[in-house]
């Protein structure tokens, strides 16, 4: 029996209606997911983005957001509830350093970069039974007489054991200036114009060191400058100690540069630039190069105390019960 070809035309004609939509149906599936990978690459891309932006924001804006974070935790300021980013101030490094720089180096005589507070590079920062009985002195010459070869007074400087400035004078020597010695001194003819006389500046000084425990480098030659003297258990001398040397790796018996001790231990540059030396900076050096090794000086010290009698052995025969009868009645 014969199919009827109506029938026959039906059936191709549904096979091929679902076989075109099936493929009407995966290409739109196909367009969907091509969207849905298309849309999760932009926003790979946007996040990335968003992150290389943040690492490479400015440091002027995010050192403001840092320091206000810190004192607001230190309770140094109150937190501001309305402070946004843009109204952070943006700190004028060059400005600021100028200004140190300027504070410094203006008829101070000081390097070229100013220098750290005394104890910045010290590690014995702790609290010191003889904080209030030490002081460090350093003096700046200038040359008189012929040629300039006798050494004179031309500023003195002391500092107390945290490194505030006691005494900063420049001096007007007795006998008139030949050489100024500015290489070495950074010492200038305008600085004595009004400078106090040797004999009150001797005075003014010697008031300062009294009952003290004096510190500096080669400071002898500050004595001799300021014809005065000091109880030799009282003076520590940085550049003969052999606690510095050590220390430092020199070898013993080495006398070294307060310039080379400072750069070697405490990682400082002084009397450097063209301003010559200043006697505020150097005394806070030997101040600092003192502390590094107090504790081993002062021990020392006390031992050599201990182990001198506090009485010489003849001091005793000078009492009145034995001098000799003739001497005393001819006192009388």
């Amino acid at each position: 029996m014969m199919s009827d070809p109506s029938k026959r035309n039906k059936v191709s004609h549904g096979f091929l209606g679902n076989y075109r939509y099936l493929c009407k149906k995966s290409m739109t599936i196909r367009a969907m997911e091509s969207t849905v990978a298309r849309k999760k690459h932009q926003d790979v891309n946007a996040t990335s983005n968003r992150r290389r932006r943040r690492k490479k924001r400015p440091r002027s804006l995010s050192e403001p957001l840092e320091a206000n974070a810190l004192m607001k935790k230190a309770k140094l300021v109150e937190p501001n509830t309305d402070s946004t980013l843009n109204s952070a101030p943006e700190p004028d490094h060059h400005s600021v350093t100028a200004v140190l720089r300027d504070s410094w180096e203006v008829d101070s005589g000081f390097s070229e970069s100013s220098p750290p507070a005394s104890g910045r590079s010290s590690p014995f920062l702790g609290p010191s039974p003889l904080a209030s009985s030490v002081v460090a002195l350093d003096c700046e010459m200038v040359g008189t007489g012929p040629g300039g070869r006798c050494s004179a007074l031309g500023r003195c400087s002391i500092v107390d054991y945290h490194g505030n400035v006691l005494y900063d004078k420049y001096v007007r020597p007795c006998q008139p200036v030949t050489d100024f010695r500015t290489p070495w001194s950074g010492i200038r003819r305008h600085h004595l114009h009004n400078a106090v006389p040797f004999a009150q500046a001797q005075e003014e000084i010697l008031a300062i060191l009294e009952g003290k425990v004096v510190v500096g480098h080669s400071i002898y030659n500050d004595f001799e400058v300021l014809n005065m003297d000091h109880p030799s258990h009282m003076v520590r001398d940085t550049s003969t100690t052999r606690h510095l040397q050590h220390l430092a790796g020199f070898p013993h018996g080495r006398r070294s540069s307060l310039k080379l001790l400072a750069n070697k231990l405490l990682n400082r540059r002084i009397q450097a630039g063209r301003r010559g030396h200043c006697s505020v900076e150097d005394a806070l050096a030997a101040l600092d190069l003192y502390k590094l090794v107090q504790g081993a000086w002062e021990q020392e010290m006390e031992r050599r105390l201990g182990d001198e009698p506090t009485v010489h052995p003849m001091d005793h025969y000078m009492q009145d019960e034995f001098w000799p009868d003739e001497v005393l009645t001819d006192g009388l």
